[in-house]
């Protein structure tokens, strides 16, 4: 694990960087803007509501918009190129899916906020964990009460059922969880294997996951939902 001060020395060299380097919108390449007003606009929350099986009963995830276009790649800007200010950018989308999620849940602050756990080959190639910064950026925290307990494959190229078996089995609580009422949090769904196996082992420790919150889920993950469940895809504005 990066030590406080290579953390530091990374963010100081990051910044040092962007004063020397040219900058170009996130979204679109536009030059001298970190990200333009019109790719800003892109980014206005439209959460979408889809159920992902998982053990123990389906689970309700809100994700605040689609993961493409100018969404894709301002989030591919944070996870690849490090470009962690996009992230604020992000937050009205992760904010409107995470209000969604325990709307009508009593008590809704009473509610944790569990991010799903960074792998340490992922924070170490970054220095942070993209789920909790962008958590941040809401003005809320994330608990930090699930960890790896086995490597996984890459999930890339991977289809619906050897995503499922590569999570498998792969994460743990931290801890007796009975009576918490918790809401699991990432940054991208694509068939909802992580956080089927990340409500498995919170349920296994006593939690009641409420429902989890993503900034963004695949289009075609989204079409399927509500092509077969019409019923339970929701928009709101």
């Amino acid at each position: 694990m990066p030590s406080p001060l290579l953390l530091a020395l990374r963010s100081a060299c990051a910044d040092a960087l962007a004063l020397l380097l040219p900058v170009s919108c996130a979204g679109c390449d536009e030059p001298d803007v970190a990200l333009c007003e019109r790719c800003v606009l892109a980014l206005a929350p439209a959460p979408r509501r889809q159920l992902v099986d998982a053990p123990g009963g389906a689970l309700a995830v809100w994700s605040g918009l689609a993961f493409d276009g100018v969404a894709a790649r301002v989030l591919r800007a944070i996870k690849q190129d490090g470009r962690t200010g996009l992230a604020r950018a992000l937050a009205p989308a992760l904010g409107a899916a995470l209000e969604s999620a325990v709307r009508g849940h009593a008590e809704p602050a009473g509610v944790i906020l569990v991010a799903m756990p960074t792998s340490r080959a992922a924070y170490r190639r970054r220095g942070f964990r993209v789920p909790e910064l962008l958590v941040r950026r809401t003005g809320r925290r994330a608990a930090r009460l699930l960890r790896h307990v086995r490597r996984t494959g890459d999930q890339r190229g991977l289809d619906r059922d050897a995503r499922r078996r590569n999570v498998e089995g792969s994460l743990v609580a931290t801890g007796d969880l009975s009576g918490r009422r918790v809401v699991l949090v990432d940054d991208v769904v694509t068939t909802g294997a992580s956080l089927a196996e990340a409500a498995r082992a919170l349920r296994s420790a006593g939690a009641e996951v409420v429902g989890a919150a993503t900034v963004a889920a695949t289009p075609r993950r989204l079409a399927r939902f509500s092509e077969h469940r019409p019923d339970t895809f929701q928009t709101h504005r």
